[in-house]
């Protein structure tokens, strides 16, 4: 937290007041501070790379160790909204991403093969109202170019095998018998997160018995470029279809085989990717332990439904970096668990919703879709609420 003091001294520099040697000697002991601070972040996926660049841009570049012997291959998750691109702005990523992405223009809802609505997202030229995709790894391989450009890296192969605390610090083991003391911990080591479940943190929830399937694929002539599609059935089965590069894309769906279950004719020239998963909705009962903080999957998990996994997870990061660099990370939990809470929430209504085979949930889906294709006030509403949440 701000002292008193801190906030006088800043006044009185901000005004003039304060002699040049204080300013002086505040920033140079907050560089210092900040040069020998020691973080771990744990994870090199998007929550990873998000905290470690957030770091590295302020003076503080950590050590990022990942289990995976290299960057994946992987689509993964795709849409990047606008809220994670006013985060990833001040460190240059925001802008890395818009030269390689594909701007989102519109969402197209369909029933059966029957377009019922377009929403416009292609509101203004602001980073404020703008929804880009594109693949998890050109994403990941973005943000560790930009974590390059401030001094840090990534040490692949690099798995954590324990983890114990103490009030000065973190002690990790690896696999490969080296071990680490580190000031502070960010865990963003996905859903089975190997630090989450070492400390005991209880991921609360459910796992769901559906299967879902994904599948990357190029495809010629798809005629909804640019566009994020959603054709859904009677029967609750869905399918969505994210255009994630020229001539690129991801179909996801709550059936097993995502491609049979499109309605919608796509001619594919090459599947690069396919196969099934299912979902959960689990949520950690503490983000902070200690010197150790989740975020990320290791903080949360639910469905794929609204796109918001992988933002949430852009933001827990961002924030906590905020937070170390200020010194004050007393609210982290309560502002992250409160954050995640309500997107799993809102992520299982619409899911639930959505999915049922329930003639009523379609005859209101129906309806709802038809008067937004007539009123475009509430085009515009729904859209907002897809860009923003």
């Amino acid at each position: 937290m701000v002292s008193g003091h801190t906030r006088a001294v800043d006044f009185l520099r901000f005004s003039g007041n304060v002699p040049p040697s204080s300013a002086a000697h505040d920033f140079k002991w907050d560089n210092e501070r900040r040069r020998s601070m020691n973080i771990l972040v744990v994870g090199a996926g998007p929550t990873g790379l998000t905290a470690a660049v957030e770091l590295a841009r302020q003076g503080i570049v950590p050590v990022v160790a990942e289990k995976r012997p290299e960057g994946s291959g992987l689509s993964r998750a795709v849409g990047i909204l606008p809220e994670s691109l006013e985060l990833l702005a001040p460190s240059g990523t925001a802008q890395a991403l818009l030269r390689k992405a594909m701007r989102i223009e519109r969402a197209k809802i369909f029933l059966g093969d029957t377009l019922k609505v377009t929403l416009p997202l292609d509101i203004s030229d602001d980073l404020h109202d703008t929804a880009v995709a594109l693949p998890q790894d050109r994403t990941e391989e973005i943000l560790r170019e930009r974590l390059a450009a401030f001094g840090g890296a990534v040490s692949f192969d690099r798995e954590v095998v324990d983890i114990t605390q103490n009030a000065t610090g973190v002690d990790v083991s690896f696999a490969n018998g080296r071990r680490q003391r580190a000031d502070y911990v960010i865990a963003a080591d996905g859903v089975h997160s190997r630090i989450r479940t070492a400390l005991g943190i209880a991921y609360g929830g459910r796992d769901i018995e559906e299967i879902w399937s994904i599948a990357d694929v190029n495809a010629r002539d798809w005629p909804h470029d640019r566009s994020f599609v959603l054709a859904r059935a009677n029967t609750g089965h869905m399918a969505v279809v994210a255009h994630m590069a020229p001539q690129r894309y991801r179909v996801v769906s709550n059936t097993p085989d995502a491609l049979k279950s499109l309605r919608l004719p796509m001619d594919v020239t090459r599947i690069n990717r396919q196969g099934q998963f299912h979902l959960a909705a689990r949520q950690a009962k503490r983000y902070q332990m200690g010197r150790v903080f989740l975020a990320g999957d290791a903080a949360h998990c639910h469905s794929p439904v609204g796109g918001r996994g992988m933002n949430l997870g852009i933001a827990d990061a961002a924030d906590l970096a905020r937070r170390l660099i200020a010194d004050d990370l007393d609210g982290y939990h309560d502002a992250r668990h409160a954050a995640g809470a309500k997107i799993l929430a809102e992520t299982e209504r619409l899911r639930l919703f959505l999915s049922s085979s329930r003639a009523v949930n379609t005859l209101t889906i129906r309806a709802a879709l038809t008067l937004a294709g007539a009123l475009p006030p509430l085009r515009r509403r729904i859209a907002n609420r897809f860009l923003h949440g």
